[in-house]
């Protein structure tokens, strides 16, 4: 179980290792998303071995097209 705070909102998580099972359970595109970790960008490459731990703060912004 972690607490992490997503997109300004504290949570508590189950069964989460890393930014790529966050983006599963939240049900986001890692195709279709940046996010900033720890006030830190991580690059698409890294989301499955980026570990996540309890205070952590994660900010994910979906991009969206259309016209």
């Amino acid at each position: 179980m972690l607490t992490l705070t997503v997109n300004g909102k504290t949570r508590t998580y189950h069964n989460l290792a890393s930014l790529s099972d966050l983006l599963q359970q939240l049900q986001f595109d890692p195709e279709r998303v940046a996010i900033e970790y720890n006030g830190t960008i991580v690059t698409r490459d890294r989301f499955a071995t980026t570990a996540l731990h309890t205070g952590d703060r994660v900010e994910i912004v979906q991009f969206v097209g259309g016209g």
